[in-house]
């Protein structure tokens, strides 16, 4: 399986990262408290596949409930474009529509039901997700 080198960040460009990732990209559309609101759409990767250019100043952080998931977004224009999924606490939860333009991104969609999350990741897809942090 052959990876692409992807570059992003946010709208006003002070979060610049870039990102290993496999095509195509496995995309979780998760529809709990935080997600649901976002309209929140990531692929996960190991932290050794991520990297952050800059930004790392411009980031703010907001936790809740289990304090886990660690969602980082641009301080100065409110975009989140990474943040760590408490699916994987060791990985780096991707935005795709926060990839810069000049790449031809190929998407395959995946549902995650994070209003029960517990019950989720005894399923194939927490099972999927497991797999991520031991491949990477």
């Amino acid at each position: 399986m052959s990876e692409t080198l992807y570059t992003g960040g946010c709208h006003c460009g002070a979060v610049a990262f870039e990102v290993l990732a496999s095509s195509p990209l496995l995309c979780i559309r998760c529809n709990c408290s935080i997600c649901e609101k976002k309209q929140n759409i990531h692929f996960i990767v190991s932290r050794n596949k991520f990297k952050l250019h800059s930004g790392h100043d411009s980031l703010t952080t907001y936790t809740f409930n289990t304090h886990q998931a660690k969602h980082m977004f641009c301080k100065i224009c409110g975009v989140q474009s990474f943040y760590v999924p408490r699916s994987n606490p060791n990985g780096i939860g991707v935005m795709p529509h926060c990839l810069d333009q000049q790449h031809t991104v190929e998407i395959q969609m995946q549902n995650f039901n994070g209003k029960d999350w517990e019950f989720e990741m005894r399923t194939s897809i927490g099972d999927q997700l497991r797999e991520i942090s031991e491949l990477n």
